[in-house]
């Protein structure tokens, strides 16, 4: 084949450099090497015919702009974003350049083998859509660019970026051209992060990281601006007394054989103390456990339980909740208790509710704490979802990857847009509907303690499951930009 790659790398260790190189070098296709370091990066010796230069940090901007400089000269470029070693599979590299010419692909990216402590195993990825608009999308550690499609997309590069320049790049390149995912297993990347899957997923909010996600929030709404997907700071007002209610509130409880902890769950939401009525509605998902039976001697120590076991055998979280929220006893307020969780205090029901009149918003988000379950606290501690603005958030939750909790919602709204009937990520659809036309009320104190145990539902998941739910909250993302952009046109 004519096509000449110029690979692009960070600087690593010597070892595990040499080894990285000596895999890309065996590669015919491979015309030239360059190492990135930064000012921190160590003095190393380079093989014969690779070049080094220094960028301030890995994934800036100015390491793109520094990569197109020297794409000129090649085909195709190939980044390589882990300073752990690598290893090519059997014609890899010449499969990558074909499958970019096959789609005219503005960037094609593989599935891979992982190699975590001594043992290999398979890491498929997921395909990119509209709304694969995630900073921490995993496209694996081997990206490959036909020049011209990363030239031009640096070009279109304005802003400085110290942490979003890569996240950036992607973004600017999709908005013409396909990023492409090549379903096969082309190389083995080394993996050093031993965590299991629920303890990842809340990097995002780790304060240290705040100044990253501030840059990648731009980054985002840049781009919906682009493709005309973002929202002005324009709301519809909610008139609270559209509907009558029986009561003011209601606490949704789907449930499923939780046995050992709805009696918590259920005890947390009757010491709740008001100043007008609210009730309790469980949807008892045919549990099979006791559940069942500790929620009907629950219902008759206090009339406010309402205890439903839908006729129903195909629901999901979402779809009890749309049992409960249609339900002649359903409150003006729908908030929401997870079964294995509990409220922090005794006036929660009373903030949630205070927070909708005040703010004047068809949703309600709290914040929560994570502990184990002795209600001890354990890492990352608050979730607090500081990064939403009221300007702007609504905008900004097509990138992160969930809303917070407790969640609450005016209930003709809801039974409007009504929940998805799965039971994983439903409560983030419904939340990415209402912010369209709607303002989501914030709540930054803790309300909510949310108690990780084995039998959570993402406390451990493996790389099927993992990619069940991005892709699930991918396409949630996908028709909620599509909607977005539909609605500026006809506005």
């Amino acid at each position: 084949m004519h096509n000449k790659i110029t690979c692009f790398l960070p600087f690593a260790e010597p070892a595990d450099l040499k080894q990285t190189i000596d895999e890309l070098q065996s590669v015919k296709m491979v015309s030239q090497i360059f190492v990135m370091t930064t000012p921190q990066s160590k003095e190393v010796q380079l093989p014969k015919g690779v070049e080094s230069f220094e960028v301030p940090a890995f994934n800036s901007t100015r390491m793109v702009n520094e990569i197109a400089k020297r794409a000129t000269g090649a085909s195709f470029v190939l980044l390589y974003t882990k300073s752990l070693p690598l290893k090519m599979g059997y014609l890899s590299l010449e499969r990558m350049v074909q499958a970019a010419e096959y789609s005219g692909a503005g960037m094609v990216y593989s599935d891979y083998y992982a190699l975590k402590q001594g043992q290999m195993t398979q890491s498929p990825v997921i395909d990119y859509q509209d709304g694969s608009l995630r900073d921490d999308f995993n496209f694996g550690s081997l990206l490959l660019f036909p020049s011209d499609a990363l030239i031009g997309a640096a070009e279109k590069m304005h802003k400085d970026y110290k942490f979003a320049g890569l996240y950036d790049l992607r973004l600017k390149i999709s908005q013409n051209k396909k990023l492409f995912r090549l379903p096969e297993f082309l190389y083995t990347e080394m993996e050093n992060d031993n965590r299991k899957s629920g303890e990842k997923i809340f990097d995002y909010v780790d304060p240290k990281n705040r100044e990253v996600q501030i840059e990648m929030e731009q980054a985002c709404t840049e781009h919906l601006k682009a493709i005309g997907g973002y929202l002005e700071p324009d709301f519809k007002a909610v008139k609270f007394d559209a509907v009558e209610f029986k009561v003011e509130a209601s606490v949704v409880v789907p449930v499923r054989n939780r046995a050992k902890t709805i009696e918590d769950a259920v005890r947390s939401v009757f010491s709740q103390k008001t100043s007008f009525k609210f009730n309790l509605i469980i949807v008892d998902n045919h549990s099979d456990d006791g559940t069942t039976d500790i929620l009907k001697e629950l219902a008759a120590e206090d009339e406010r339980l309402v205890h439903v076991i839908p006729e129903r055998n195909d629901l999901g979280i979402g779809g009890c909740w749309n049992v409960a929220i249609m339900h002649e006893a359903c409150g003006k307020f729908a908030i929401q208790l997870d079964s294995d969780d509990l409220y922090s205090g005794d006036s929660v029901v009373q903030n949630i509710v205070d927070a909708f009149y005040a703010q004047n918003c068809a949703m309600v988000i709290a914040s929560y704490q994570m502990v184990n379950f002795k209600l001890e606290e354990i890492p990352p501690g608050l979730i607090d979802h500081k990064e939403w603005t009221p300007d702007n958030g609504r905008n900004n939750a097509l990138r992160i990857n969930g809303l917070g909790a407790p969640r609450a919602f005016y209930t003709p709204v809801l039974r409007e847009i009504r929940v998805p009937n799965v039971s994983y990520g439903e409560d983030y659809a419904v939340g990415l509907a209402i912010s369209r036309d709607y303002q989501i009320g914030r709540i930054y104190q803790s309300l909510y303690l949310c108690r990780r145990w084995d039998d959570n539902s993402d406390a451990s998941l493996d790389i099927v499951k993992m990619n069940n739910h991005n892709l699930y909250k991918d396409r949630v993302r996908t028709m909620e930009l599509w909607a977005r952009i539909l609605k500026n046109l006809n506005s």
